[in-house]
């Protein structure tokens, strides 16, 4: 008689955790970010439409950035959150070229999906795209034109092209003439070579038209919170002093922050006048001070307004932090704390100071601030959502020139340079033997994604102009791209239609890693959530209670 000996079961990862592995998990993560892909497909190009999202609160967000519409997302699938890490890496890097970077990575993997389900090594397909990344990387610095500023004026006029073309699939791309030379204005107006874009701010004020945005060449902000007496200051100075506090200027009623028991009348009296004197001053140090605005993050009282406005000084309270902040670095001065012994270079100054109606909304605009370059752009416009795409177009259009004018590299938009990368690669996998031939031949076809996605968001045939693209470049003409205004191809780099070389390769770099990420994941393991905790159990012969 045979005894068969069971095999114990062995259990090494708590029980319900889901685990998938192999070819299907590997298929299946490409897939799920193909769906990420398509969220964000149609928004590319200057006819690429907007998309609506709600979040969990209601509120409405419409724009076509693509970092926008991945932060809101709330992708679960663990390999599909790698495509909106790189699109947020794209924005905080360089700022525009979100989505193409989606769309390239999202590409590469749909061209190298049939070789994974086909048997082929995923380290042999890795390998043929870090190595079609190296060849595309190096082909864009090779055929990057750097652009010689002879004079300021054409540097200007590159930086305006560039904002241009950053612009032209924004929502905001019929003022884009409008607004490139305000961006440029703003970012040439800050202080090189560190270019801080913490000291551009930019002011939303509902009402008026696109058009009606101005550029403060100094810092505004809007007018805060203010009792009776506030009409009787000036609102306008020249070369004026500003003391910048963090202090409270008002009386405080005694339950709020304290408890006095006093005997007699007398002595309640005594409290109120050194509560008085307090305040008195605290006013008297800075008006003797010689400061002429007052600003403070704390609220500044009815008594202390009149008393500034007796003496024709301006004051402002509940001034926001940020506000504060970049008064201070733009004005120079500190933010106080303390009003004894006030230091003549303890105080800010700048050339002018004016109180000025903007639509419905009053703004303080400091000038001629001595410190450090700073500028506002104040927006103008109908809905709430159109002013925050505004935001969002004019920030991606700040960060494409500010990175222009650290590498002065361009290359030609409009899908040219992506063409010119997809033959340089077909080209060279001709001279390669093996499996890399078909792989690099399968990347150079993603490449093509780029100028066909421009087509289809135009509703252009986009096979004949891809066809037609692909002979130009064959015949050595590098800048052809897609011509969205005449239904056509077009050489871009003569109709100005540039971006900055570091843009592109740096989508590149970030789609073909997200890629080989995805690609190098064979297998994917869930651990199961933690049930409920479970309740202490009774001890022996003890009574059940209640």
């Amino acid at each position: 008689m045979y005894v068969i000996a069971m095999q114990p079961q062995i259990l090494v990862l708590k029980e319900g955790t889901d685990q998938s592995q192999g070819k299907p998990q590997l298929v299946s993560n490409i897939n799920a970010c193909q769906l990420v892909v398509d969220a964000v497909r149609t928004t590319l190009g200057p006819r690429g439409m907007d998309k609506l999202i709600v979040d969990h609160g209601g509120k409405a967000v419409i724009s076509n950035d693509g970092a926008t519409i991945m932060k809101l997302l709330d992708v679960v699938h663990p390999a599909a959150k790698t495509l909106v890490d790189i699109a947020k890496s794209q924005d905080a890097e360089v700022g525009d070229g979100t989505t193409s970077v989606v769309i390239l990575a999202g590409e590469l993997l749909k061209r190298l999906k049939p070789f994974v389900e086909e048997g082929v090594h995923p380290r042999i397909i890795v390998r043929a795209v870090r190595s079609a990344a190296k060849l595309a990387v190096d082909k864009v610095k090779e055929l990057a034109v750097k652009i010689e500023s002879k004079s300021p004026e054409e540097q200007r006029e590159l930086l305006r092209k560039c904002a241009v073309t950053a612009m032209s699939s924004k929502l905001i791309h019929q003022q884009k003439d409008h607004f490139s030379k305000m961006v440029v204005d703003a970012v040439l107006s800050l202080d090189a070579p560190l270019l801080p874009l913490d000291m551009i701010g930019i002011k939303k004020v509902s009402g008026g038209a696109l058009e009606d945005s101005f550029l403060v060449a100094g810092v505004a902000f809007k007018k805060t919170f203010s009792y009776a007496g506030f009409e009787m200051q000036p609102k306008s100075y020249t070369n004026c002093k500003i003391a910048l506090l963090n202090i409270e200027l008002e009386l405080k009623a005694e339950r709020d922050n304290a408890e006095v028991r006093v005997n007699n009348v007398e002595e309640y009296q005594k409290v109120v006048d050194a509560e008085w004197r307090i305040l008195y001053d605290k006013l008297g140090a800075l008006h003797a001070s010689g400061a002429q605005v007052v600003l403070s993050k704390l609220p500044i009282g009815d008594v202390a307004t009149q008393y500034f406005a007796d003496r024709d000084m301006f004051c402002a309270g509940r001034v926001t932090d940020e506000d504060l902040r970049r008064t201070q670095r733009a004005c120079g001065g500190a933010v106080l704390s303390s009003v004894r012994e006030i230091r003549p270079e303890s105080l800010g100054s700048c050339e002018a100071f004016v109180e000025r109606q903007v639509g419905g909304e009053r703004y303080n605009v400091f000038t001629g601030c001595p410190a450090a370059k700073t500028c506002t752009i104040i927006l103008r416009g109908g809905a709430e959502q159109f002013l925050e795409e505004t935001e969002r177009s004019l920030h991606d259009a700040i960060m494409i020139v500010r990175r222009t004018i650290k590498n002065d590299a361009v290359v030609a938009g409009g899908g040219a340079i992506d063409m010119e990368l997809s033959k340089h690669l077909r080209d060279h996998s001709k001279s390669i033997a093996g499996k890399e031939q078909l792989l690099l031949s399968a990347v150079a076809r993603a490449f093509e994604a780029i100028p066909r996605q421009l087509c289809d968001n135009a509703g252009f045939d986009a096979t004949n102009l891809l066809n037609k693209l692909r002979q130009k470049h064959h015949q050595g003409e590098p800048w052809y791209g897609v011509d969205i205004q005449k239904e056509d191809i077009a050489d871009n780099f003569e109709a100005c239609v540039w971006e900055p070389a570091v843009v592109k390769i740096n989508a590149i770099t970030a789609a073909c890693e997200a890629a080989a990420q995805i690609l190098s994941i064979d297998e994917t393991i869930k651990n199961a959530k933690s049930g409920e905790p479970q309740m202490p159990g009774r001890g022996m012969g003890r009574p059940r209670m209640g």
